[in-house]
C-alpha cells in the first residue's frame, strides 16, 4: 500500500532515469500517492513509453542529465506544465556493465576500464545529478520549498574492488550531497540520500544464475517504494543532510519511528579509508 499524504496531492515530482527499475517504481508509488510527475530518458525507449501509458498525466521528457542545458530544459517544462518543481529524484544512473559484463564474478582492475567509459560513468551519476540539481535549485529556492532526493548505494559498494568506477561515483555523490544540504540551508529546500540497502534486482547486474549481491541476494526494485513518499512528502521537511536506508524501513511503524530506523548514523568527518 502507498504511503498517503494529504501534502503529496498534486506535488511536483521529477524522477530521472524512470523508465525501468529503481526509477520505474519511485515514479510509480509516486503517482498513486497523487503526485504530478514528470519522467525523464536519455532516450526513447519502448520502457520509458511503457511506464508514461502507466501515468498518463504525467510529463514525458527525453533528456540526457550529462548535458547541462537539457536539465535546465526538464525545469524549463516542468515549470510551463505544472507551474513549479517541489521534488527532484536524481535516479538516472550507468552501472558497471558498461565497464564490464562479467564484473561481478571476474573483477575488473581500474587500470583495464577503458577512459571513456569510467568518463561515461562518471560523467551521468555525479555530474548528471549535479546537472540536475543546479536546474532546480533557483525555482526551488525562489518558492522558499523543495526536496533533492539523490540515489546511491550501499556503502561497501563504494569501495568494493571490481566496481570503480561506480562505487566511488556513488560516493562522489554523497559527498556532494552534504554540500548541497549546507548551501542550501535556510532556503526551505531539504537535500536527503536514498538507497536500497543491498544488490538490486535491476538491469545494472548482468544476467545469468550470478546475478546476486556480494552478499548472495538480491532485493526488488519495489522496495524503493518504501520511503520515497515520506521523503517527498510536508512530513519530512527540515530533514536534511540525512541518508535513508529502503531496505530497513519498516511500513508497519509511524512514519517518523521508520524514519529514524532507517536513517544512517551521522558521522563527524566521512572515512573512507
Amino acid at each position: 500500500m502507498s504511503f498517503r499524504h494529504p501534502s503529496l496531492e498534486g506535488r511536483v515530482v521529477i524522477v530521472t532515469g524512470a523508465s525501468r527499475g529503481l526509477g520505474r517504481e519511485m515514479a510509480l508509488e509516486l503517482a498513486e500517492t497523487g503526485a504530478s510527475l514528470v519522467i525523464t530518458g536519455a532516450r526513447e525507449t519502448p520502457e520509458l513509453d511503457a511506464v508514461a501509458a502507466l501515468i498518463p498525466e504525467a510529463l514525458k521528457v527525453i533528456a540526457d542529465v550529462t548535458d547541462p542545458a537539457a536539465c535546465t530544459q526538464v525545469a524549463q517544462e516542468t515549470i510551463a506544465r505544472f507551474g513549479r518543481i517541489d521534488v527532484l529524484v536524481n535516479n538516472a544512473g550507468r552501472g558497471m556493465r558498461l565497464v564490464s559484463e562479467t564484473f561481478n564474478t571476474e573483477p575488473t582492475k581500474f587500470w583495464e576500464t577503458r577512459p571513456e567509459d569510467w568518463a561515461a560513468i562518471i560523467n551521468t551519476n555525479v555530474n548528471g545529478a549535479f546537472n540536475m540539481a543546479r536546474a532546480v535549485a533557483p525555482p526551488m529556492i525562489a518558492q522558499g520549498f523543495g526536496k533533492i532526493i539523490n540515489i546511491s548505494t550501499s556503502d561497501q559498494t563504494m569501495v568494493r574492488r571490481g566496481y570503480a568506477p561506480y562505487g566511488p561515483s556513488k560516493a562522489a555523490l554523497e559527498a556532494a550531497s552534504r554540500v548541497f544540504a549546507q548551501d542550501l540551508s535556510g532556503t526551505g529546500v531539504d537535500v536527503n540520500v536514498y538507497l536500497p540497502g543491498g544488490a538490486a534486482d535491476t538491469d545494472l547486474l548482468p544476467p545469468g544464475p550470478s546475478r546476486t549481491g556480494a552478499d548472495g541476494n538480491l532485493l526488488s526494485p519495489s522496495i524503493m517504494r518504501r520511503a520515497i513518499g515520506w521523503l517527498a512528502s510536508d512530513l519530512s521537511n527540515g530533514v536534511t543532510g540525512a541518508r535513508f536506508i529502503a531496505r530497513l524501513w519498516d511500513d508497519g511503524l509511524p512514519p517518523e519511528q521508520a524514519a529514524d530506523a532507517a536513517r544512517s548514523a551521522p558521522v563527524a568527518r566521512p572515512a573512507i579509508m
